[in-house]
């Protein structure tokens, strides 16, 4: 290995991981974070909620099916590095329009390759995630670093600026970015009925038939309130039969309800979300407008801020396709696609409204309905793409709603007849590992 090849992360511990040049070269600072997905590198790369993060992949071999732009969540690459442990140079698939490393370059974003990444992954989920520096190739400041690493008075100083950095002004520097990919909602079922990629209704089957999957959201329109949304919110929504329109995270209630539409949609996005002051206040006046609202993630937290709960930043996130949610009503768990490193916290969901999902690996709020409003949410990602597709129900469910107001009647019904606080008990651990406090600032 030449020195040209060679790259470096470097913890805000002060841990060292050498490696291999992946994609562009430079010298970047980040949240360092790991997900468990298997696949769905694409859908990660290009979704804006890693936006400022320096993302590790767990699964050991990445890139094997190449570049497929037709999967983008947005129509560029948010993560701020990439670290996976071995890259696949000749991928195969038939939809391959390039290679992980020539995608990376082309995006300018510094990746790393060869290294552990189990013992990474270890110490982010003992020490919490924390802000790292990719540092790769041969340019100054590269090279600069890289002799820092080895004087201790110097290398010390490159850790003051690493633990100095902070995501900000996140949900502005993403806003907008799916638009790129948009396409019509004909084009939307046409084509994800093609790979059976349709509605899947509250029972588990699919919804093959396009009119019989768009006949109750015909005539009705949502706006997509964009933080950060992936593309594949809107494809759910059109595969509903819902007329949506995008507007800007930075765009005011009068806007919004200018508009006249029949429902919100509250889309995820990156950061934190207490950061996002002016949404929240103008979040509480279209709560108080009675439209019908539905958030995801992102909006899932910024809905229950406006509405008086807390949230909190998680120890290491849930990140990954794999995580386990169980709802409250009903005793079924379902294994759901997350990205988030923030949660709201459980005792303080205010009255009107209910614990609706938790994560059955640490107890923490997964969903709420509300019971003052025409208005629920999850924390995990319904359109989940890529991962499992067992929970895109819940736009059915957003779609009555619009419909008939009184929907959620029936499920507070149900919730009542559960013991909420014994089952809240008993899911969670004891040691309650992913709601430390993380080490980066």
């Amino acid at each position: 290995m030449n020195d040209s090849t060679k790259a470096y992360l470097l913890l805000a511990n002060g841990k060292v991981f050498e490696g291999r040049s992946l994609g562009a070269t430079g010298c970047i600072i980040g949240e360092a974070v790991f997900t468990t997905g298997m696949n769905g590198y694409i859908e990660t790369l290009t979704d804006p909620s890693y936006y400022g993060q320096i993302v590790t992949q767990t699964f050991p071999l990445i890139g094997n099916y190449g570049i497929i732009p037709k999967d983008f969540e947005s129509g560029r690459c948010h993560v701020r590095g990439y670290i996976v442990k071995e890259s696949c140079d000749s991928p195969s698939n038939f939809r391959c329009e390039g290679t992980l490393d020539a995608f990376l370059k082309q995006q300018h974003v510094v990746g790393l390759c060869g290294i552990d990444t189990r013992a990474l992954t270890k110490v982010l989920r003992e020490a919490g995630v924390m802000n790292a520096m990719l540092i790769s190739g041969s340019g100054a400041e590269a090279q600069e670093a890289c002799a820092a690493l080895a004087e201790p008075a110097k290398k010390e100083q490159l850790l003051e600026r690493i633990r100095a950095f902070r995501i900000e002004h996140a949900v502005e520097s993403v806003t907008g970015s799916a638009s790129a990919v948009e396409e019509s909602a004909d084009t939307v079922f046409k084509e994800c009925a093609a790979y059976r990629f349709v509605p899947v209704q509250s029972d588990g089957t699919k919804q093959n038939d396009q009119a019989a999957a768009m006949r109750d959201g015909k005539g009705k329109t949502v706006v997509l309130w964009d933080f950060g949304a992936k593309a594949n919110i809107r494809r759910e929504l059109l595969k509903r039969g819902l007329t949506v329109i995008t507007m800007p995270g930075t765009a005011s209630a009068a806007q919004i309800l200018s508009l006249h539409p029949d429902g919100l949609m509250l889309s995820n996005g990156p950061g934190d979300p207490q950061d996002n002051v002016q949404v929240i206040a103008e979040l509480k006046t279209l709560i108080q407008s009675g439209i019908p609202i539905f958030g995801i993630c992102l909006g899932h937290q910024l809905l229950a801020l406006a509405m008086g709960a807390q949230t909190e930043k998680l120890k290491y996130g849930h990140r990954g396709a794999n995580q386990p949610v169980k709802n409250l009503a009903s005793g079924r768990v379902y294994i759901t696609s997350q990205n988030h490193g923030y949660a709201v916290r459980n005792e303080t969901i205010p009255d009107g409204a209910q614990l609706s999902f938790v994560n059955t690996n640490d107890g923490t709020c997964e969903g709420i309905t509300y019971t003052s409003i025409p208005a629920f949410s999850v924390q995990f990602h319904p359109e989940a793409c890529s991962g499992p597709l067992d929970t895109s129900f819940l736009f059915d469910d957003f779609v009555h709603l619009i419909n008939n107001r009184s929907f959620l009647k029936a499920f507070h019904t149900e919730f009542e007849r559960i013991d909420a606080v014994k089952f809240f008990a008993s899911t969670i651990r004891s040691t309650k590992k992913n709601r430390g406090t993380a080490v980066s600032s």
